[in-house]
């Protein structure tokens, strides 16, 4: 699933002689805390709450204002994973969309992403997922893959991210078709793979932290 087939199409940009006011009641209204700012199809970046509610002039137009998250935006055919990413890097709960000549498309939400992690998952069917850490120099999918396809499972779905704390590690998110890891795992490490996390239908484990997932569901504050 790509970023132009999850744009919002309920939620209008602002413009840049928008008024402070008019951007809070839009935030109220469609209960987001940034909203874009468009000026002739090109994207200037997000109006935030927190930035304009400790105005005291609420007339002011926007075009007076210094706008943030200029550079923070996907590409129409970028995957949903990177919406995600944007989103939880910089803590934002809108991600814009721009097209090939970098032209405003539309935003993503938050609520359109994790609406899509779990249709994906739905279509996927039961299952457990698995996060894996490791230096970036020790990924080997085929390696792993067949590590896990011995215990009689298959891989439905990988993900590769940076890992945050650690420039040289990397984390390998997986969906499997199964909901008993045991054995699985005691084979990774067996292996010396570190397990950081995982879920699975019936229950939620957790070393280190719930991963992309568990972000998601802070931004809505479940």
């Amino acid at each position: 699933m790509i970023a132009e087939e999850l744009i919002n199409q309920m939620i209008p940009p602002l413009k840049l002689y928008d008024t402070v006011d008019k951007a809070l009641r839009w935030m109220d209204e469609f209960r987001v805390n940034e909203l874009p700012v468009v000026s002739n199809r090109k994207y200037m970046g997000l109006a935030t709450e927190l930035s304009l509610i400790e105005l005291n002039d609420r007339s002011q137009a926007l075009k007076e204002l210094e706008l943030e998250y200029q550079d923070v935006y996907v590409m129409q055919r970028q995957h949903f994973y990177d919406v995600m990413e944007a989103a939880i890097k910089n803590k934002i709960q809108v991600v814009p969309v721009l097209d090939d000549e970098q032209e405003y498309m539309g935003i993503i939400t938050i609520n359109d992403t994790l609406a899509a992690f779990g249709q994906m998952s739905a279509l996927q069917g039961q299952g457990s997922i698995l996060v894996l850490s490791m230096p970036e120099r020790d990924y080997s999918l085929s390696q792993i893959s067949r590590l896990i396809e011995e215990e009689n499972t298959k891989i439905l779905s990988a993900y590769v991210s940076p890992d945050e704390m650690d420039p040289y590690q990397i984390k390998l998110t997986l969906k499997l078709n199964t909901t008993d890891l045991s054995r699985i795992i005691a084979t990774l490490e067996r292996f010396e793979y570190r397990i950081t996390a995982q879920f699975s239908d019936s229950r939620a484990d957790n070393d280190v932290g719930r991963d992309r997932l568990d972000m998601l569901l802070k931004y809505l504050d479940i």
